[in-house]
C-alpha cells in the first residue's frame, strides 16, 4: 500500500508519517517545506502518483477573513483532480467536530466548503471531525484574553491528543473509504472555562478566568454540545488530565 500525507510536516502528519512508517506502508510525505504546494500545484501529481489512499492534514495560515477559504477551496480542488488521476482509491481528510454548527465563523465556513467539494467529488472518501487537540487548548485560552485575565464561555469541550488523532487516522487509512464522516473526541468532558483554570493552574500562571456565555469562539455564540463530537464517536486513549501531567514533567 501506498500512502501519500499532505500536510506531513505538521502536528498530525507528523505522527501519521511515524505511524504508517512502521506499519509498513509506502509513505510519500508531502508538504510545502519539502517541495509540494497544495495550493499552487507545484509537486503535487508526482506526489500522489500511484497512491492508494491520500490523507489530507493540511490547513490554512490564517483563520480570519478570506484567507481560509481561499486555502480550502484552492488545496483541496487541487488534491481532489490529483487524486482522481492517479486513481485514488480512498481521500481521508481531517476536519473539525461542530464545522456545521460553526459556520458563522470565516475559518468553519472555509472548512465546511472544504468537505463540500470532498463530497462532491463523488471520489471514496473518510472525513474525520475531531475535536480540539489538547495541544491547542492554549490557544483556545488565549482567544478568551480580556485585559489582565480571560473571558470564556461554560461550552463543553472533549479534547483529545495529537497522537491519538494520528492513531486513528492510520487506522482509518488502512481501512476501505467510509463515504462518510466519522467523528473522534476524548474521554472527558470540561467546560472551556473549566479547562482554562485547570491549564493555567498546571503551568502556575495566576491569571483569573471569568465565566462569561456572550464570549465567542473564534466569533460564534456556543451552546453548551456545539463543540462536542456526535453519539458513537470514538473515543482516544489519553486523559487530559494524565497528559497535561506528562507534559508539565517534560
Amino acid at each position: 500500500m501506498k500512502i501519500t500525507v499532505m500536510g506531513a510536516t505538521g502536528r498530525i502528519g507528523t505522527h501519521l508519517v511515524e505511524n504508517l512508517g512502521q506499519a509498513g506502508v509506502e509513505v510519500v510525505a508531502a508538504s510545502t517545506s519539502l517541495g509540494v504546494n497544495s495550493v499552487t500545484g507545484e509537486g503535487l501529481r508526482t506526489a500522489i502518483a500511484e497512491a492508494d489512499v491520500v490523507i489530507d492534514v493540511t490547513n490554512a495560515a490564517s483563520f480570519g477573513d478570506d484567507t481560509a477559504l481561499d486555502f480550502f477551496k484552492a488545496s483541496t480542488r487541487n488534491l481532489l483532480a490529483a487524486s482522481a488521476d492517479a486513481g485514488v482509491r480512498h481521500y481521508l481528510a481531517l476536519s473539525v467536530v461542530g464545522t456545521p454548527r460553526l459556520v458563522e465563523s470565516d475559518y468553519f465556513r472555509a472548512k465546511m466548503v472544504q468537505e463540500n467539494l470532498i463530497r462532491a467529488a463523488r471520489r471514496p472518501y473518510t472525513i474525520v471531525h475531531s475535536t480540539q487537540f489538547f495541544e491547542f487548548i492554549s490557544g483556545v485560552i488565549d482567544m478568551g484574553a480580556d485585559g489582565d485575565g480571560f473571558r470564556l464561555p461554560s461550552a463543553s469541550v472533549s479534547p483529545i491528543a495529537a497522537d491519538n488523532v494520528a492513531e486513528m487516522l492510520t487506522e482509518l487509512a488502512m481501512g476501505t473509504a467510509r463515504n462518510d464522516t466519522v467523528e473522534i473526541g476524548g474521554h472527558d468532558q470540561f467546560g472551556l472555562d473549566e479547562i482554562a483554570r485547570m491549564h493555567l493552574a498546571a503551568n502556575e500562571d495566576t491569571r483569573q478566568v471569568t465565566t462569561d456565555n456572550s464570549a465567542r469562539y473564534y466569533g460564534v455564540e456556543l451552546n453548551d454540545d456545539t463543540l462536542l463530537p456526535l453519539k458513537g464517536a470514538r473515543v482516544g486513549s489519553l486523559r487530559y488530565v494524565e497528559w497535561l501531567n506528562r507534559s508539565m514533567a517534560n
